[in-house]
């Protein structure tokens, strides 16, 4: 009998053996895919909606709002580590930002758990899925949540970023964040490539987690076994043995439980060492807590000891008061300071109080803050004292005088070392008395950064060229540990600030107005909502400093540098800024109704919505402006460039194009370098602009500008 013969169908294609174009690529290479896939998702979804909302923001017909403090507190946690300036105060922007970067917050957030709970419960997140890759544990099961953040969030990003991180703060380079980044890049790369994904040798991430990234296209370890034995024919040849991950690079974990002495060893050793810790540490604090006790026990008594010898019955001499005042001031205790700062203002003979002066600022930046509760009560009682008791007003007043005289006389000799001092809602502003009293707060060429001064009131000091503003321990500029006072809310009226480094300080709400600030650092300064109302600018430099909403009206900006700074909706009626650059500047619904900002520079600046109308810009540098809906009525534009500039919706009602003659006036004015006056609106488009009369659509026909009523 023939023996039938059953042939195989080749022909028909067979699904599970037909490799994707993804699958027949390499492990490695199909691991870096999914990897390079899972952090573009994560990018993309946080960049999208950060994008938009930077786009939006950039409009200026969108109501502006204070930024989510979400945000906020978002961008100072980055700031820290990345070693950004730190940003003071919160800034505006328009509305539908905030709703934008929260989304981009949230999203990329939400798209990691999302991934990682994948990984945790399928052994693939999308990425992965579509490369053919599966991670898994050594039972070849999912590894788990915790597992998956611990390769994820550990392995993977922790400590290569912390390497590069390190290697960046240390470096020549710090803080450029170029360097950071290709540091940050080459360590994730080289801790995910760095071993060859073989047998025996994993990643660091696999190592740590105990986890191994296989082909998830072919069956491995049990299950691989299982099949294979259900597939072969009974006592036939024996099975190929396949490796299982068994035969891996053993974990620590794995070692420690294959080893009980090694356990043991390591336990013993781990809590020996924290009963010794717990010991030295305890004795330390006992014996430091005990000396600090004898300390403050010594001090107390010979506290005592020197109060009764400035008793009214002690019978002491003058002078023997002054040694004892002497005394107490070195004793650098905080009763003994409470007691002198008491003292000030309850002494009433002259070589006393210059001794209790002296003591105080022997005691100190820690006399500080007795002097400055003590000032608040008395600024308080004197603004409660009736003007028709004169005596008791001037008594008050002499009292305060004494308390201010003390903190100026310390600020002034611990210069540099007060960072941090809170002099917030101190009363340190000029005063006289009938007596002919005068005390003026004098803190020139004094660095004074990181004092607090919140709403403190500082009318008529001179801080003539003093720093508000240091580099912190990096001794690096621009870096997010940068010591900087906080002047915002304080009362800075007729202060005399040239020459001041004000550089990132906070203004915001700030009272400046008449003040002069000739020539000071105020570039990033914040001066939101800030007063500057004829206060004197001349050379300052606000570069990218935020002044939305501030009141600049009959200030003098000449030869002030403005680059790029943010004016939105600031007042600057009656302004002189006779060549001030104001190149990029946001000036959208600014008012400079009456200013004169001839030969400013005010190319690119956003102009949209301002108001401009009688302002004076002879030979203003307007090229490429933005000057949408805005008011130039009655304003002097003879030559002026205008080359490039968006005049869309401007209202140009009796606006002078082209004066008949050089007036003798303006001869200090220096004209654009344009050649002829023709090119002043040569290929400036004026077809949506508004209230041209005839006279200026014949200068614009004939100077090469675009109208459609132009032959």
């Amino acid at each position: 009998m023939a023996t039938p013969i059953v042939r195989s169908n080749d022909s028909q294609p067979n699904k599970s053996k037909a490799p994707t174009k993804a699958n027949s690529l390499p492990l490695v290479t199909r691991r870096f895919a999914a990897w390079a896939a899972e952090i573009t998702l994560v990018a993309t979804s946080g960049l999208v909606p950060f994008g938009l909302g930077a786009y939006i923001n950039s409009r200026s017909d969108i109501n502006r709002v204070p930024l989510n403090p979400v945000l906020v507190v978002t961008e100072r946690a980055i700031a820290r580590p990345l070693a950004l300036p730190v940003s003071y105060g919160i800034r505006n922007v328009a509305w539908p930002t905030n709703y934008l970067w929260m989304l981009a917050l949230i999203t990329p957030v939400t798209l990691s758990w999302w991934q990682l709970y994948l990984l945790a419960k399928t052994g693939s997140t999308l990425p992965k899925r579509w490369f053919g890759v599966r991670v898994i544990n050594d039972q070849g099961k999912p590894p788990g949540l915790g597992v998956a953040i611990a390769r994820e969030g550990i392995g993977k990003l922790s400590v290569p970023v912390s390497i590069a991180h390190i290697l960046w703060r240390y470096s020549f380079a710090f803080p450029n964040l170029g360097l950071f980044t290709f540091l940050a890049v080459l360590m994730v790369l080289g801790e995910s490539l760095a071993l060859p994904s073989r047998q025996g040798r994993r990643a660091l991430h696999d190592w740590i987690a105990g986890t191994d990234a296989v082909d998830a296209t072919r069956p491995t370890g049990r299950g691989a076994l299982a099949k294979t034995n259900e597939t072969q024919p009974a006592a036939t040849e024996a099975p190929t043995p396949i490796a299982s991950t068994e035969t891996k690079l053993p974990t620590l974990w794995r070692r420690l439980r294959q080893n009980s002495n090694l356990s043991l060893f390591v336990i013993t050793l781990a809590s020996m060492t924290a009963v010794l810790a717990t010991l030295i540490g305890t004795q330390v604090y006992i014996q430091t807590q005990q000396g600090q006790r004898t300390t403050n026990q010594i001090n107390s008594q010979k506290f005592l000891e020197l109060v009764k010898q400035l008793s009214p019955n002690s019978g002491a001499s003058v002078e023997e008061r002054q040694s004892t005042i002497l005394a107490m001031g070195s004793l650098n205790d905080q009763q003994s300071s409470q007691f002198l700062t008491d003292l000030l203002v309850n002494e009433t003979n002259p070589a006393l109080l210059d001794t209790i002066q002296q003591a105080l600022t022997t005691v100190g930046i820690p006399a500080i803050p007795e002097l400055k509760k003590k000032n608040q009560i008395l600024a308080n009682e004197l603004e409660s004292v009736s003007s028709s008791a004169p005596q008791e007003r001037e008594l008050r007043q002499r009292r305060l005088q004494l308390n201010q005289q003390t903190i100026n006389k310390i600020l002034s000799v611990y210069s540099g070392k007060i960072a941090g001092i809170d002099l917030n809602r101190t009363n340190l502003s000029q005063s006289r008395t009938a007596g002919g009293s005068n005390f003026n707060l004098v803190l020139e060429n004094t660095d004074l950064s990181g004092v607090r001064l919140k709403s403190a009131n500082l009318n008529q000091a001179s801080f003539k060229g003093s720093r508000f503003r240091s580099v912190g321990e990096d001794k690096r500029w621009d870096t997010y540990d940068d010591t900087i006072a906080d002047l915002s809310q304080a009362q800075l009226k007729q202060a005399n600030l040239t020459d001041a480094n004000l550089s990132r300080v906070s203004l915001t709400g700030t009272d400046l107005s008449r003040a002069t600030l000739n020539r000071a650092n105020l570039a990033n300064a914040r001066l939101i909502g800030a007063n500057l109302s004829s206060a004197q600018l001349v050379g300052a430099d606000l570069r990218n400093a935020v002044l939305e909403n501030a009141s600049l009206t009959g200030a003098d900006l000449g030869d002030a540098k403005l680059n790029e700074a943010n004016l939105y909706a600031a007042r600057l009626g009656r302004v002189i800024a006779i060549g001030t650059q104001l190149s990029f500047a946001d000036l959208t619904k600014t008012d400079w109704q009456a200013s004169d900002l001839s030969g400013a520079y005010l190319d690119r600046a956003n102009l949209s919505n301002a108001n401009l109308s009688a302002t004076r810009l002879t030979g203003a540098i307007l090229r490429s402006a933005k000057l949408e809906n805005a008011d130039l009525r009655n304003s002097d534009l003879s030559f002026a460039d205008l080359r490039g500039a968006n005049v869309a919706g401007a209202d140009f009602k009796d606006a002078i194009l082209a004066p008949n003659k050089q007036d003798p006036a303006d001869q200090f004015v220096q004209t654009p370098d344009t050649g002829t006056v023709s090119a002043v609106v040569q290929g400036v488009d004026f077809s949506q602009a508004k209230n041209l009369d005839a006279k200026q659509l014949a200068y614009i026909c004939t100077q090469g500008g675009i109208h459609p009523r132009c032959p």
